[in-house]
């Protein structure tokens, strides 16, 4: 693990959205792919809306559960990519997004449910497991690349 970030309660949420941009702002991590792992309900939605908004992403954030990918742009002006694969049953339906082209292209991508797609993560994927605490907190641990 490079970093942990706990979040308490929900009021820590934009704290931690920041820490996060603040982190792979200023670390090595070269990557633009960030893979959020997590059981359901552990906050991957929640923790992408905040992190758009730390972004500077003035649309309405929400889950692409249905459409699988959504597009922002961030305040600096490069795109920022949610993905939910939770709803894909085979790897086709994830290349036939056309997945390659976003992930070797500009912009970030944020993924819930990389698991479904993990044998064609790429390998500078950077790790990240939202961890549910028996006290109702989170741990974001931010882990190596692939």
């Amino acid at each position: 693990m490079l970093k942990l970030i706990r979040i308490d309660d929900a009021g820590e949420i934009s704290r931690a959205a920041a820490e996060f941009v603040e982190y792979i702002s200023s670390s090595d991590l070269q990557s633009n792919i960030f893979a959020f792992f997590g059981q359901m309900g552990a906050g991957k939605t929640t923790f992408i809306t905040a992190l758009c908004k730390e972004l500077g992403v003035s649309d309405t954030v929400n889950s692409p559960t249905f459409t699988i990918v959504n597009e922002y742009r961030a305040a600096k002006g490069f795109p920022v990519y949610h993905f939910d694969f939770y709803r894909i049953n085979k790897l086709s339906e994830a290349y036939d997004l056309g997945l390659d082209e976003y992930f070797g292209g500009e912009g970030l991508c944020l993924i819930e449910w990389p698991e479904k797609i993990e044998e064609i993560l790429p390998e500078d994927a950077v790790r990240i497991e939202i961890k549910v605490n028996e006290d109702g907190s989170r741990e974001l641990r931010i882990g190596e690349k692939g």
